[in-house]
C-alpha cells in the first residue's frame, strides 16, 4: 500500500506491505449450530502456520530492504490463540536482529493506521485482522482499485488485487479501475523473474497517475475515463516506450 504520485490523498509518504495468513483463523469455515439460535465459530491458530507466515514476513523484509515488522494481534484478550501467534512472531524475530520487531493490538493498529500510517513498514497478521487492515489501508491512499496482491504457497502462487472487492455494482459499466489487476500482473511477472517486463508495465501505470491525465483515469480516483480508455492509454505508452 503506497502513495501514487499525482493522486491527492489525506496521507503522504505511505509505503506499507501487509502480509496476511490466509489458511486458518476465523476464516477456517468451522461453524456449527450448538442448539437452535446458538452458533459456534472456531478460530484456529497453529504454531506451524503462524511461524510460516512470520518467517515469510521477515524474509520479505530482508530481501526488500524493509526495516521493521509489526505483528498485529489481540493477545491481551485471546491469550491462547493470538498469544500463540504473537509468540511465534517474536521467536522468529530473534533470528533477524537487523529487523526491528514490535507487537501491536489490532484496535490500536487500526487507530494508528488512520492517524499515522507512515510508521508501518511490514505488517503481519492472522487471517481476519489481515482482511480488515488491508481494506483500511487501501482506503487511506486511494481505494481498493489501486493496490495489487498475491497469494504465495509452497508450490505455487496466484495474483489478484490486494483488497478483494467483487464490485458487482460496476459490472458491465466499463468504469472499474484496472490498476490493481495490472499491477498484480506485474507481481506475477516478477515472480516469474521477468523483471524488465514488469518494470515497463508498472512504470507506464505510475506515469499515468503522475501526469494527471484525468481523462484516462477512472471515476473512483477522480477521473472521467473508462476502464478501456485507461488500458488503451497504458498500451499506447508501452508502444512508444
Amino acid at each position: 500500500v503506497f502513495n501514487f504520485q499525482g493522486l491527492e490523498t489525506r496521507h503522504k509518504n505511505v509505503d506499507t506491505v501487509v502480509i496476511r495468513e490466509n489458511t486458518e483463523g476465523e476464516y477456517s469455515g468451522l461453524e456449527h449450530e450448538v442448539v437452535p439460535g446458538v452458533v459456534e465459530s472456531l478460530k484456529i491458530i497453529s504454531a506451524e502456520k503462524s511461524t510460516r507466515i512470520a518467517e515469510y514476513a521477515f524474509k520479505y523484509a530482508v530481501m526488500n530492504g524493509r526495516k521493521k515488522v509489526t505483528a498485529v494481534h489481540k493477545a491481551n484478550i485471546m491469550k491462547a490463540a493470538d498469544g500463540l501467534f504473537l509468540k511465534c512472531c517474536a521467536d522468529v524475530a530473534k533470528k533477524y536482529p537487523g529487523i526491528e520487531f514490535e507487537g501491536m493490538i489490532v484496535d490500536n493498529a487500526c487507530m494508528q493506521m488512520t492517524s499515522k500510517p507512515q510508521q508501518f513498514d511490514v505488517i503481519v497478521l492472522p487471517n481476519l485482522y489481515g482482511n480488515i487492515v488491508t481494506n483500511l489501508a487501501t482506503g487511506l491512499v486511494g481505494g481498493p482499485g489501486l493496490f495489487p496482491g498475491m497469494n504465495i504457497g509452497a508450490s505455487g502462487a496466484m495474483f489478484e488485487q490486494g483488497a478483494r472487492h467483487a464490485a458487482t455494482q460496476l459490472a458491465g459499466r466499463n468504469v472499474a479501475n484496472p490498476t490493481a489487476t495490472i499491477l498484480s500482473g506485474c507481481m506475477m511477472l516478477r515472480y516469474l523473474k521477468l523483471n524488465h517486463e514488469a518494470d515497463r508495465i508498472s512504470n507506464a501505470v505510475m506515469a499515468m497517475y503522475k501526469d494527471g491525465g484525468k481523462e484516462y483515469l477512472t471515476p473512483d480516483v477522480g477521473g472521467s475515463g473508462s476502464t478501456s480508455e485507461f488500458v488503451k492509454a497504458i498500451t499506447t505508452r508501452l508502444n512508444y516506450d
